[in-house]
């Protein structure tokens, strides 16, 4: 299981789906203010993932309450790379999440969801994951090897 849970400011953004390829439980309030995210981030237990160097000014963060990973890349590699580095990141539970809504993905039986794939990966896959939440379907599909390849990059840095 993953330690690490984590709220992710608007500004790094795209970091959201990343850190749900690679398991971790990561909350996105698209709406959030500042005030917001460290309220999210000190009632759930979340380390706040942002480029604003002002949240480190915060009393929560100067107090040891919150803790805040302030982003120094604009590249969405390099953000990847620095959390990698800076947190220790275990990459082995990937592609356990719901890239939607982040809720952990249960395994689905081919025959209960062959009215929502296409024809072509019903014929060709037979493994298939769904979120309770949403009910998007995941399976190993070209974009899986894509984010394979992407991963493993982050691997080798870690």
């Amino acid at each position: 299981m993953n330690q690490h849970r984590f709220v992710v400011d608007l500004n790094v953004g795209r970091l959201a789906k990343w850190l749900r390829v690679l398991g971790y439980d990561t909350v996105f309030p698209r709406h959030a203010d500042d005030k917001e995210l460290v309220r999210i981030a000190l009632r759930e237990g979340r380390l706040l993932v942002t480029r604003d160097a002002g949240f480190s000014l915060r009393r929560a963060v100067r107090q040891g309450q919150m803790r805040v990973v302030q982003i120094l890349d604009q590249d969405l590699n390099g953000q990847l790379r620095q959390l990698v580095r800076e947190l220790g990141l275990e990459i082995k539970n990937g592609f356990s999440r719901c890239l939607v809504c982040n809720e952990p993905l249960h395994s689905v039986a081919k025959e209960n969801v062959a009215d929502r794939l296409p024809p072509y990966v019903y014929q060709n896959q037979s493994e298939f994951v769904e979120c309770p939440q949403c009910c998007r379907l995941y399976w190993r599909g070209t974009h899986w090897s894509a984010m394979c390849s992407q991963i493993e990059q982050y691997r080798e840095v870690s």
